[in-house]
């Protein structure tokens, strides 16, 4: 087994003239460069089951859930959020979420998304 070579002497004399309000920026700083590409991937990432626990909350039974967000999934669109779509679906057709949902999951109003979507990027 090698031995690890002991630096922390050497490596700690750089933060011994630091004022504690110098070592709390220097460590949120590293914090910041740790977090913020975790942040950046949530963000700019989804998945089915967090798209199904949207549905959830917005009042569909699991069922319905798993429906559309395969339909969504199957139609590249999982990027756009769940909720977003049904929203949106929604609204442009003067529907309540609940009906826009059943419309989606019988294989209706997939037009509509398409329309609304066009010329956005996939996400």
């Amino acid at each position: 087994m090698i031995p690890r070579k002991d630096d922390f002497e050497v490596k700690a004399k750089r933060f011994e003239k630091m004022s504690d309000e110098e070592l709390e920026k220097y460590f949120w700083n590293l914090t910041e460069k740790i977090v913020d590409p975790l942040i950046d991937l949530a963000y700019k990432n989804t998945s089915p089951s967090i798209e199904r626990s949207v549905l959830l909350r917005m009042g569909f039974s699991s069922l319905q859930a798993k429906a559309l967000v395969d339909k969504i999934f199957e139609k590249g669109l999982l990027g756009k959020g769940a909720g977003n779509i049904v929203y949106r679906v929604s609204k442009d057709q003067n529907i309540s979420m609940e009906q826009a949902g059943t419309e989606l999951i019988q294989g209706r109003l997939w037009d509509v998304v398409q329309r609304i979507f066009e010329g956005v990027n996939k996400a």
